[in-house]
């Protein structure tokens, strides 16, 4: 929804959410809820053999990660033995950490499937935009979206994406994006999911960010009762968001 600001130029005022998914018929659920790696998944094409208007398959640029190569490598079987899993190709490694992916040990690959597999489509028909990479741990799906229509509508647009796909969807978080009257810093404090923003504030709070630091990051992850490196994973992403210019 498009709303004016002070200067009569139009703003975009809609509903930014953080969904935690499970849908059926998904060889990256299935994989993942039987190892300990995880699955980023950043963009999907048609396949060149794709005959008529409906894609007989697609295919997937995905990131695998977690924290040792035994872990991605069972991971990558699992998703090999699914019988919802086409060819995977194995990008070639490449320097450095692939996407900025979590996880110790990262691997790109390409997969081909059925696009009737997909939830994305079902997500679009009811106003739900895919905004960043989807991950996919322990059997579940994290998406980050936008909503294209009125706040109130949320409710009853996340019950057809339920009916229509068979899928279980909880909401996680949810800010608005560009309301009149925002500064800067409130918008960019929206784009963080809430573990993040609790996080960032609880390191801004114990004094992280002085000079010199009041607290380590040590400290920190054991105030929260998380691990260091969880921490760490939650605020580098909270700093990107917030740095970005």
């Amino acid at each position: 929804m498009a709303t004016s600001d002070a200067s009569g130029g139009e703003r975009w005022s809609g509903t930014r959410l953080t969904l935690d998914l499970w849908h059926p018929d998904c060889w990256a659920i299935e994989a993942t809820n039987r190892t300990d790696g995880g699955v980023l998944a950043h963009a999907i094409y048609n396949t060149p053999k794709t005959e008529g208007s409906a894609p007989n398959s697609v295919n997937g640029l995905f990131t695998a990660f977690a924290d040792t190569n035994e872990e991605v490598e069972a991971l990558l079987d699992a998703i090999r033995e699914s019988d919802r899993a086409g060819d995977l190709l194995e990008l070639q490694e490449r320097f450095g950490r692939a996407r900025d992916a979590p996880g110790n040990v990262v691997r790109e690959f390409f997969l081909e499937y059925d696009p009737g597999d997909m939830v994305c489509p079902t997500l679009l028909e009811y106003g739900f935009v895919h905004s960043a990479p989807v991950r996919i741990e322990d059997g579940r799906e994290e998406w980050q979206v936008c909503f294209v229509g009125e706040r109130t509508d949320i409710r009853d647009s996340l019950d057809a994406v339920q009916a229509t796909a068979g899928a279980e969807v909880s909401i996680e978080s949810m800010s608005a994006t560009g309301y009149a009257g925002q500064t800067a810093r409130e918008q960019r404090l929206d784009t963080l999911t809430t573990t993040q923003r609790e996080v960032y504030e609880h390191a801004r709070e114990a004094g992280y960010y002085e000079w010199p630091r009041e607290t380590s990051t040590r400290e920190l992850a054991a105030d929260l009762d998380v691990s260091k490196t969880t921490l760490l994973e939650h605020l580098r992403k909270a700093e990107s968001k917030l740095l970005d210019p």
